[in-house]
């Protein structure tokens, strides 16, 4: 009788392919599969998202998985996974675990490695194990804040809607929109101006230079002036002109006479009478004072 009857072969290819499927699965599962890694323990409150074949960081680098996830029924409230990382890793003294996620929401466990070079935590040990704050743990963290800010931003909001609302703050923009309109025309009236002046610089320069030529020109000429000489010529004058009226407020001269005494002024003025008398009467009775006769003078 054969061993190897067709029974035994069917039996022996399913025994195989169960194997290779339960490898195969812990293959796709991420767990090691023929090396026996180093078990170490984390214990959690809460492993939300954390399953076996979870993978274990430890600077960024992979170093190994979970291998299984353990309710403590004894001490209630904790949960205890188990990680299976690589021979060549130690965990220093004071080493902890990390629940955390990406963006993504990909479940991870970061080891927090301890300072201590030295004392290593020794294999089948036991690390605490905590849940990293991601970013809608902040922003749960941060509710209370917020619910407390509302009442104040809906006022803020309100007050804003009647600002937005207010016919005074259209015509201020309005007001605001012809400000810099004139700005703008102003601006270019200057740079017109600017442009002018930078063109019309040389002759003004020009003309500048003429009109400080003429002032030393004139500076010159007041120098050369004889300024003790005229003085003196002036000193002179005026001399001569006080003398003059000294002499007009004394008895001395025609002048000084004919301005000081009253008895000159009085013949004077009975003069021109008499003359104005003969002239009224030379103009009444010309034949008195002048006779033609064609045959001579006739003696009356």
């Amino acid at each position: 009788m054969k061993f190897f009857t067709k029974e035994v072969k069917i039996a022996i290819v399913a025994i195989i392919g169960i194997v290779v499927l339960f490898y195969g699965l812990q293959f796709l599962k991420g767990l090691s599969v023929f090396a026996n890694d180093d078990n170490y323990y984390v214990k959690f409150t809460d492993v939300s998202g954390v399953s076996a074949s979870t993978p274990v960081y430890a600077n960024g680098y992979k170093v190994g998985v979970v291998e299984s996830v353990v309710f403590d029924y004894s001490a209630r409230g904790n949960i205890v996974a188990v990680m299976g990382l690589d021979k060549k890793m130690r965990l220093p003294r004071g080493s902890r675990a990390e629940i955390s996620s990406d963006l993504l929401g990909n479940i991870k466990i970061n080891l927090l490695l301890g300072d201590d070079p030295i004392n290593m935590i020794e294999k089948g040990d036991t690390i605490p194990g905590s849940a990293e704050m991601g970013m809608m743990g902040k922003i749960g963290k941060l509710m209370p804040t917020i619910e407390a800010m509302m009442p104040k931003l809906d006022s803020i909001l309100t007050s804003l809607n009647m600002l937005l609302a207010d016919p005074a703050l259209a015509q201020t923009l309005h007001n605001v929109e012809g400000m810099t309109s004139n700005l703008n025309a102003t601006s270019s009236e200057l740079r017109t101006l600017s442009a002018s002046l930078i063109r019309e610089m040389p002759q003004m320069m020009q003309k500048a230079n003429g009109v400080l030529d003429n002032t030393q020109q004139l500076t010159g000429n007041l120098a050369t002036i004889d300024v003790a000489s005229m003085t003196a010529s002036i000193n002179q004058t005026l001399a001569n002109v006080n003398e003059m009226t000294s002499k007009l407020n004394s008895n001395e001269g025609t002048l000084g006479l004919l301005m000081r005494d009253a008895s000159l002024y009085n013949h004077l003025n009975a003069t021109v009478v008499s003359a104005d008398s003969l002239l009224v009467d030379l103009k009444a009775h010309p034949k008195r004072y002048v006779h033609f006769s064609i045959f001579g003078s006739k003696t009356k």
